[in-house]
């Protein structure tokens, strides 16, 4: 049987995460880097919604959430346990208010919005993270589990935003917890660069 297919975009912190997600579990899958302003017919014959990531599985059946993917994957197998830290406050905080707060202080010109009201709301959103951090070295125990993997993407993408602003917050633990995840083989192999992927292109695995 063929491997699944994954369309993803190597900058978007939600298909960041799902393909950490589908390292870590070692099921193959075939990789299709997508150019956002040319997207395939055949992702979006998939998923019309045109939005990555997109995996599609056995016989067509597709799964276009990011949080869907990790956890498919991890269902799987789960080999460090990711599953345990599943925590579903912490990623509907995420992927509620702080990217809501996120995409208005980096994009302010698309929202017309006070970036510096933003980025005021959205390092209020970080403090219950310092605070677990204060207590495990991860969010959810002593190893990285989900939604350690499920909130690091945007969190790197907020302190890439202004860095020398973030490395001076009193965020220290939290600070250390994100250079640890930028550092981590893991995420070295799921920001592989790829050519935009092309029909008729021969196969390449996320591995």
């Amino acid at each position: 049987m063929n491997a699944p297919i994954l369309y993803s975009f190597r900058r978007c912190p939600y298909a960041m995460r799902a393909r950490m997600a589908l390292l870590v579990s070692g099921q193959a899958v075939e990789i299709r880097e997508v150019a956002l302003r040319d997207k395939p017919p055949a992702m979006l014959a998939a998923s019309p919604k045109g939005t990555v990531p997109v995996l599609v599985i056995a016989e067509g059946a597709v799964i276009d959430e990011s949080l869907d993917i990790m956890r498919h994957a991890l269902t799987r197998n789960d080999p460090e346990g990711w599953l345990a830290g599943d925590d579903a406050e912490l990623i509907a905080a995420n992927d509620g208010p702080f990217k809501h707060h996120l995409d208005r202080y980096k994009y302010p010109e698309r929202h017309g919005s006070d970036p510096l009201g933003h980025r005021a709301a959205a390092l209020d959103l970080l403090a219950p993270l310092e605070a677990r951090l204060a207590r495990t070295p991860h969010l959810c125990g002593p190893t990285r589990t989900l939604v350690d993997i499920a909130l690091f993407p945007f969190v790197r993408q907020f302190a890439a935003v202004e860095p020398d602003w973030f490395a001076a917050r009193s965020l220290p633990r939290l600070q250390h917890w994100l250079a640890a995840h930028i550092g981590s083989d893991l995420f070295e192999r799921a920001m592989v660069r790829r050519p935009a992927w092309r029909e008729g292109d021969p196969p390449i695995l996320l591995s």
